[in-house]
């Protein structure tokens, strides 16, 4: 009978220790590690190791969102079918392949001649049919898919990383500073992605009056000899009240030796005297260092790079993607507040 009552006393205290040990755990779900009794968390890490982090996190993200699409694409496909009362298949065979026209003989003749091949045309005559037949099917296939994106309502949630960007500079903030949604860009002026995006992100501003700001930053690259003195001669254009113009100015123009620069503030009809003197004295050259250092915290690498309410997308991006995530994070945001979705498709 003891013996009953010390066995059933040892089973409830293991019971209670398991169960008090697995909400301890729940409790330190992000505790990655613990060194002598204090704990490494997620957020240590993140915080400590950002710069390493990041870009393998966005990495990790394209590959998700190429995946993602690459579902959502086969749902639309399946979905229509499924209306029809036909396969995928079949779908595919009526929309897609019965309006792939094949080549002239002429217009193969001409392919072949633009290859760097020692065949004779006989023996590639077929290859090359072939790989035009399947150019065409697959831009027919995505005018067809886009056709059915135009007519579903699709809302994508998955988001890509986040990082803490640090204070921004004073007077670079284009909008409203306290619009809902945030656009922070490393950028470096004298970068051709730079100079492309920069109109996108004007329309951006446009589009979404009140509700989108941009806030610039300096993140001039080491290859590009203009970079460092442009940005200064920004920033000393922002003394006077002309930030933003002078930006708009550089990135259109692309002039960026150092008398160019001078001519832009004059064209401008900046103080020339106060200019000349901030731009020759390097009188911004540590602003402009304050964030540089920034986007080597964060570990960047190139520009652009933007942060879209914390959220990081990198390089040669385009008005649709910039579009698309601002209509994120509005969709997110009214969707907290319990109202309805602001610009809830996403295509």
């Amino acid at each position: 009978m003891l013996r009953s009552h010390a066995v059933r006393f040892l089973l409830s205290s293991t019971v209670a220790f398991i169960i008090s040990g697995s909400a301890a755990a729940q409790q330190n779900a992000s505790t990655l590690a613990v060194v002598n009794g204090s704990a490494i968390t997620a957020k240590d890490l993140e915080q400590k190791e950002v710069n390493h982090l990041l870009q393998a996190q966005y990495q990790y993200y394209q590959a998700e969102r190429k995946a993602l699409d690459d579902l959502i694409v086969q749902r639309l496909l399946d979905g229509e079918a499924q209306s029809q009362g036909i396969s995928t298949d079949e779908l595919l065979k009526r929309e897609v392949d019965s309006k792939v026209k094949d080549p002239s003989e002429d217009q193969l003749q001409v392919y072949y001649e633009g290859l760097d091949s020692k065949e004779p045309y006989d023996q590639v005559r077929v290859k090359i049919l072939d790989h035009i037949r399947d150019l065409r099917r697959a831009k027919l296939r995505s005018a067809y898919v886009e056709t059915l994106r135009l007519k579903a309502n699709i809302v994508i949630q998955l988001a890509p990383p986040t990082a803490d960007v640090g204070p921004e500079s004073a007077a670079v903030t284009e909008g409203r500073s306290d619009a809902p949604v945030q656009v922070v860009e490393f950028a470096d002026y004298q970068c051709p992605y730079c100079q492309k995006v920069n109109p996108d992100l004007n329309k951006l501003i446009d589009e979404y009056a009140g509700k989108v700001s941009v806030v610039y930053r300096d993140f001039p690259l080491p290859m590009h000899p203009h970079a460092e003195k442009a940005a200064e001669a920004a920033r000393c254009a922002g003394q006077q009240g002309k930030f933003w113009e002078y930006h708009n100015l550089l990135f259109h123009d692309k002039k960026l030796d150092s008398p160019d620069l001078k001519q832009e503030a004059a064209a401008l009809h900046l103080d020339s005297d106060k200019f000349d003197k901030c731009l020759d004295s390097a009188e911004e050259a540590a602003n402009v260092k304050k964030d540089q250092d920034e986007g080597t915290k964060l570990g960047l690498s190139g520009t652009p790079s933007f942060f879209i309410n914390g959220h990081f997308i990198s390089g040669a991006v385009d008005y649709a993607t910039l579009h698309q995530m601002v209509e994120q994070q509005l969709t997110l945001l009214s969707s907290a507040k319990g109202a309805s979705p602001v610009g809830s498709s996403q295509r």
